[in-house]
């Protein structure tokens, strides 16, 4: 019993509740601040590709439509056709620079072209600039039976 007292009088105020608070409080910050980037980082560090071990997964007349999402995720564009539903997922890399020569520099058609906006004032505004551009890596179809919920056929090409 006197250990005790020795002990609570060691401690400052509000001893363990207040230690735990503190731990709770800052756990609960960690994972405020990870959860998006658990959420999302996934694309980023797979480098957002089509995973080729995810391909050979899909078994044509076995696989799922439930399966398809959990390993590819939301398809970019969905096609109801007569024949069913197509799935396609696409996966972009940047475009190379092209290289400097100011010689042979031409004005780009959204530079010089005067852009109006759409409303009664008929304000003039330039078109942003085109800074970046993408070209298509790989490109994964999914056609799906008339059922809608087994994969019929799929398709794969690396560009």
């Amino acid at each position: 019993m006197h250990q005790l007292q020795m002990s609570r009088e060691l401690q400052p105020e509000g001893g363990r509740s207040s230690a735990r608070h503190r731990c709770r409080r800052i756990a609960s910050v960690l994972m405020i601040l990870l959860l998006p980037g658990l959420l999302g980082a996934w694309k980023i560090i797979s480098g957002e590709t089509i995973d080729r071990r995810h391909v050979e997964r899909i078994a044509d007349g076995k696989t799922t439509k439930n399966e398809v999402l959990l390993l590819f995720g939301d398809p970019q564009d969905i096609d109801r056709g007569s024949e069913g539903i197509t799935y396609t997922y696409k996966n972009f890399k940047d475009a190379p620079a092209m290289p400097y020569k100011p010689k042979d520099r031409k004005i780009a058609p959204q530079s010089d072209q005067l852009f109006l906006l759409p409303d009664d004032d008929k304000r003039i505004k330039r078109p942003p600039l085109k800074t970046e551009g993408k070209i298509l890596k790989s490109i994964l179809l999914i056609r799906f039976k008339p059922d809608g919920q087994t994969v019929l056929s799929h398709e794969y090409k690396e560009y």
